[in-house]
């Protein structure tokens, strides 16, 4: 019978933070996979947790684990921890976690610190949708995609950053979306943590007389929805009628719910535009 890999979520600052659930759990498996092992002896240490640990990092999330699985599936239970936070946000646990799925490994959270969600509760921001971006992709087409894609995004927006490649991540933010609000949560849980509520153009200001430090949570505000609806209403009418409805017919639409959904793009009645077909 299979172990079960065990997603441990541990403090990303304050160590009373970290659970007793999760205590009781490091101290019982078989094996512990650390994202640094010399970070995480630390956190051990600290609650007087015995338990042997091995590495699992960015760098060999491939091939360890498939020596995890193979632990596992002969009967080992592991707990994976990272640095900070919850397992697989941001982090080679995924990977670990798909592989135990395939080879129908039982898997379980143990729920607790996550950055993303400290930040977007002490944002101020709309917390009804968020999405979670992470940190931008290091290429740059890609970064260019993502970027244009969270221009359009309505949802608040929440991101990872690090602090010698913020001031970069605001402007390339700025000049993708413009000047929306945002609120920059600086070192969460631990003794210097700051909540920063602002607009992307102020916290440019800010930065180029203030040096970023420590890790950061950034959490922006999506695109206003009315005015998305009024940009989109727009590019429609720079159409003709006859396109507008040759774009939806190719798409494969009948006439009739062709002329429908141009209605509702350029804001007027299906009768608008049949009588419009009409008098043509």
């Amino acid at each position: 019978m299979a172990g079960i890999l065990y997603l441990c979520a541990t403090p990303i600052g304050n160590l009373g933070d970290m659970t007793p659930r999760v205590v009781d759990t490091l101290r019982a498996v078989d094996l512990i996979a650390a994202e640094d092992t010399r970070n995480s002896i630390k956190l051990l240490n600290h609650f007087e947790i015995k338990t042997s640990m091995t590495s699992y990092h960015e760098y060999n999330k491939i091939e360890k684990a498939d020596y995890l699985t193979e632990q596992l599936l002969q009967g080992k239970d592991i707990a994976l921890i990272t640095d900070a936070g919850t397992p697989a946000i941001s982090d080679p646990g995924e990977v670990l976690v798909q592989k135990c799925i395939q080879l129908g490994i039982p898997v379980t959270s143990l729920p607790g610190a996550a950055a993303c969600i400290t930040a977007l509760t002490l944002s101020g921001l709309s917390t009804r949708r968020f999405c979670f971006e992470g940190f931008l992709p290091a290429d740059k087409k890609e970064k260019a995609e993502v970027l244009q894609e969270l221009r359009e995004e309505s949802r608040t927006i929440v991101l990872y950053e690090a602090p010698h490649r913020l001031k970069r991540t605001l402007k390339e933010l700025y000049d993708s979306v413009g000047n929306r609000k945002v609120t920059l949560c600086r070192e969460l849980t631990k003794k210097f943590e700051t909540i920063l509520p602002t607009t992307l153009e102020d916290a440019l200001a800010y930065y180029e007389r203030e040096e970023p430090r420590g890790e950061y949570v950034i959490v922006m505000d999506g695109k206003n929805r009315r005015e998305k609806k009024e940009e989109e209403k727009m590019s429609w009418l720079e159409m003709s009628v006859e396109e507008h409805m040759a774009y939806y017919e190719k798409e494969g639409m009948d006439r009739k719910s062709a002329m429908k959904q141009v209605a509702k793009d350029r804001g007027v009645t299906k009768r608008e535009i049949y009588q419009y077909f009409l008098n043509k």
